[in-house]
């Protein structure tokens, strides 16, 4: 009967858990900061609150023009409303009328 005798290395109790945490150690960085990872998360949510509110101005201001769009439909053409948005926009006025400023502080 033949019978192996197998030599006790030191380091061979030591390869298997060595790679064990190499593979922990990699996955786990990658995990907090790579492309995919917590870091990256935070910052798509930052991302999302700002253009949150991004948009929410930009509906604001898109209410505002559909309402002066609606005012000057059709049915509702009034010409001192488009006289007095016409002088806003291009900033001029008539040789016979006062301007008075007005200072916002």
């Amino acid at each position: 009967m033949w019978t192996k005798h197998h030599k006790k290395r030191r380091f061979g109790r030591l390869v298997v858990p060595a790679i064990t945490v190499a593979f922990l150690s990699y996955f786990g960085y990658h995990s907090i900061h790579g492309d995919f990872g917590l870091e990256a998360a935070e910052r798509l949510e930052h991302q999302r609150v700002i253009r949150s509110a991004e948009l929410a101005k930009l509906t604001k201001s898109r209410v505002a023009l559909e309402r002066q769009v609606e005012l000057m439909s059709d049915g509702s053409l009034e010409r001192d409303m488009i006289d007095e948005i016409s002088r806003y926009q291009l900033n001029m006025s008539r040789a016979d009328e006062i301007v008075i400023m007005n200072a916002y502080f």
